[in-house]
């Protein structure tokens, strides 16, 4: 039908495992945005000192059960549950207790947004 050549559509990646945490990066280029699927083992460890540093962060859980600390705020995230923040707040994230998480994490080089949002309507109807 003249449809041009697929190539290997397998993702390739190699896992990254720091502090029992395993990112499979779902990004090839170097640079940019780059987004992970991160699996999270069950923390029944106090959560460590929040940090922060350049940068926004995009979280969506995919399974289990994320405690999300950002600034005054403590919150458990669930399966179809989303956070977006500015990484200069102090922030940490880590399964709870009740068992490991599963979560998509996007992020960019510092300063720059994870992703497009939709501007404001004016209220004179423009754009």
């Amino acid at each position: 039908m003249g449809a041009p050549p697929v190539g290997d559509p397998r993702v390739r990646a190699k896992p990254i495992v720091r502090h029992g945490r395993t990112m499979l990066p779902l990004t090839r280029q170097p640079g940019g945005l780059q987004a992970y699927k991160v699996v999270e083992p069950a923390r029944t460890a106090p959560a460590p000192d929040p940090q922060t540093h350049e940068g926004y962060e995009w979280l969506y859980v995919l399974s289990g059960k994320l405690r999300l600390i950002l600034g005054d705020h403590d919150v458990v995230l669930g399966p179809g549950e989303a956070a977006e923040f500015d990484t200069r707040v102090p922030h940490w994230f880590g399964a709870t207790s009740e068992g490991g998480a599963e979560f998509l994490s996007l992020f960019g080089p510092q300063g720059e947004r994870m992703h497009v949002r939709a501007r404001p309507a004016r209220k004179d109807g423009g754009d």
